[in-house]
């Protein structure tokens, strides 16, 4: 949490705000969201003013903003095109430790 020349008081009563707004609302919103992603929230020095409704207003605006960007998000994992009908193909096994 950026300082930006606020108290330890004040920062701690915003992480705590930000938490508590992401367990009860953002997270379980985005959990049906395909594919996965990794959130990252950074607290801007306006939001030192914000009270928890305008807290929560803003982070259901990037929810929003999220789900309108999901669908376009390519997958991680490369996609390995098999006919229909066939095994996938085998896991990469790893190779052994070097003895050194």
């Amino acid at each position: 949490m950026p300082k930006y020349k606020h108290s330890s008081v004040e920062r701690n009563r915003l992480k705590r705000q930000l938490r508590e707004l992401l367990r009860l609302e953002l997270l379980p919103a985005l959990a049906a969201l395909t594919p996965a992603l990794d959130v990252l929230v950074r607290a801007s020095p306006s939001a030192y003013t914000r009270g928890f409704d305008g807290l929560g207003r803003e982070l259901a605006a990037a929810e929003r903003q999220l789900r309108k960007l999901a669908p376009s998000l390519a997958p991680m994992a490369p996609s390995i095109r098999t006919e229909p009908g066939s095994a996938p193909p085998p896991a990469p096994t790893p190779e052994p430790p070097s003895a050194a």
